[in-house]
């Protein structure tokens, strides 16, 4: 089930606790202790939020996924850094760009990851957010 973008003191952010795990951004050790919170880009664009592991995921991969998301959405803002927060029995993401992106506090988000990289979409961006993951398949495959 998809979580709702809240508000938190840096301003719109989401609960991102199994896609962090499952993006490797988030690392726990036997007893479920956080030993890794990854720095991560946040790009926003029109309906769509890419969030990118600052250090696993090389600049060259990077910009491809940047490049992709920005040709078919036609579409980029504002974005930042942002770093995996703990809050309340998981753990959250800061959204810089999200607004300018096209996003409430209350909307439903649903998050896709793969191998360093979350999606966040409105549902209208299915195809493109698996399009995404598919790249970055084969850049981790390459």
């Amino acid at each position: 089930m998809a979580n709702s973008i809240k508000r938190s003191a840096g301003g719109l952010a989401l609960q991102i606790t199994k896609p962090a795990r499952q993006a490797g951004l988030v690392v726990e050790d036997s007893d479920g202790t956080a030993t890794r919170r990854a720095e991560a880009h946040v790009y926003g664009f029109d309906r769509l939020v890419l969030i990118v592991d600052s250090e696993n995921v090389p600049m060259s991969h990077r910009a491809e996924l940047v490049a992709t998301a920005a040709g078919d959405t036609e579409s980029i803002h504002r974005g930042g850094k942002a770093t995996v927060e703990i809050a309340g029995n998981g753990y959250q993401i800061q959204l810089p760009g999200c607004r300018e992106a096209g996003f409430e506090e209350g909307d439903t988000a649903p998050v896709r990851s793969r191998d360093g990289v979350l999606i966040i979409h409105d549902g209208q961006h299915s195809r493109l957010a698996g399009d995404l993951l598919t790249i970055r398949g084969a850049q981790v495959s390459s």
